[in-house]
């Protein structure tokens, strides 16, 4: 968050060093990086350029704002307006695995900006959006490709906040705490259905009957809309059927609670056990005067929200409870690939068969891990005829005719 208004007037124009936290200074003076930090590139974001993955902003000139002023998420029953903007996507000069931002903004009392940036290297998956705030933005790794999403917010109908630059610099320096994972975290989670069809998810998509995706209570892994970045795989907790889904949404409790990460780099409540959401302990235990980020009395311990589609088609659940949760951007996959089908989910199945007992669904952009490969049925399907058959998951089969994974051939070694 920004930090106090300068002067005595209403608004405040800020030039500001933003660092990983979402605190944001008014010296003018870019943060210190260790001495032995190597430049790896410095550009400016295009705040002109306004696609279909950005979210309720529009250019004004070469400045962005918020497009309607009384536009938010559905479940913040507040006044105001937020909205973001994803950048294109700058290749370093070289690798970097630090950033630190230059942001100048008019702010209006109770208006806001917020920078997070992402990261990855060659076809490795992104890392998760980090704040840009108190300290370099780390990622855990050297990347060599960066994104930023420049987010704005208000807290008064009809007042905007402008963003007229944001300078990024990327930095290479020694990083004692690299995160480096090979299997992603899985863990037990609470779940509920999420429903509200006809509003909008947290990265525009627009919630349609029988929908596949999912929320969490952090945007570090939100995916822009139209793309499955940041997917899970979530299973009944027999195993008996998963649905592989895309994360598209903030909630069902809490914004900034990335309760699967380490303690480390967890934004808030650093003093809960990994894996336990905060819903969990402030409806269990009273945590936090039993309330979340918000100041909403937490009603249920929910840590992920499942849309109809897979809590009905994908799941089968008659009512909301304990679900496996697989949080697939945490790992490292030997090989990857998209789902991409005309709209509706594909089947799981059993083995390399089109007869094969269905196991569940995978959604359309989701992004699964590619553990190996079998021949089977003859399918055709998005990228023509295949007989490749990807193993997701055990006993967990997709047919690779509707799967991107920029090749025809296999991109896994064969299945044993």
């Amino acid at each position: 968050m920004l930090g106090k208004t300068v002067g005595k007037t209403t608004a405040r124009r800020v030039v500001a060093a933003v660092l990983a936290a979402g605190a944001v200074t008014t010296s003018g003076v870019s943060p210190a990086v260790p001495a032995s930090a190597a430049p790896a590139g410095s550009w400016r974001a295009d705040l002109s350029h306004v696609d279909g993955d950005d979210v309720n902003v529009e250019a004004a000139g070469d400045a962005l704002t918020l497009k309607d002023s009384a536009w938010h998420r559905t479940d913040l029953l507040t006044a105001g307006s937020q909205g973001y903007l994803v950048s294109a996507a700058k290749q370093l000069a070289s690798p970097a695995n630090r950033v630190t931002t230059n942001v100048a903004a008019d702010l209006p009392k109770g208006t806001d900006v917020q920078i997070d940036v992402r990261g990855r290297a060659g076809s490795d998956d992104w890392t998760e959006w980090t704040p840009v705030g108190a300290q370099a933005a780390s990622f855990g790794r050297a990347v060599s490709v960066v994104q930023a999403r420049i987010s704005l917010s208000s807290t008064t109908d009809g007042v905007r906040p402008t963003v007229r630059e944001v300078d990024l610099t990327g930095t290479l320096a020694p990083q004692a705490d690299a995160l480096a994972a090979t299997t992603p975290l899985t863990y037990t989670i609470y779940a509920t259905r999420e429903g509200l069809t006809g509003h909008t998810t947290a990265n525009g998509h627009v919630i349609t009957a029988n929908d596949h995706f999912v929320a969490l209570p952090s945007g570090k892994a939100t995916s822009p809309k139209g793309t499955g970045n940041y997917t899970v795989k979530v299973c009944r907790t027999d195993g008996s059927r998963c649905e592989y889904a895309p994360v598209w949404d903030v909630g069902p409790w809490n914004t900034k609670d990335d309760y699967w990460n380490p303690a480390s780099v967890r934004s808030e409540y650093q003093d809960l056990p990994q894996g336990q959401p905060e819903a969990y302990a402030a409806y269990h235990n009273h945590y936090n005067g039993g309330k979340d980020d918000l100041g909403y009395t937490v009603g249920n311990p929910a840590g992920i929200d499942l849309a109809d589609g897979v809590f009905n088609s994908g799941l089968g659940l008659a009512d909301n409870g304990n679900v496996k949760v697989t949080y697939l951007w945490t790992g490292s996959a030997a090989a990857t690939g998209v789902v991409s089908t005309a709209g509706d989910p594909m089947n799981v199945r059993a083995s390399a068969s089109t007869t094969a007992a269905v196991k569940g669904l995978a959604a359309n952009y989701a992004k699964v891990d590619i553990e190996c490969y079998v021949n089977g049925s003859s399918v055709t399907g998005t990228f023509g005829t295949s007989t490749i058959w990807d193993r997701i998951g055990p006993d967990n089969f997709i047919s690779d005719a509707y799967v991107k994974t920029g090749s025809d051939l296999p991109v896994a070694p064969l299945c044993s």
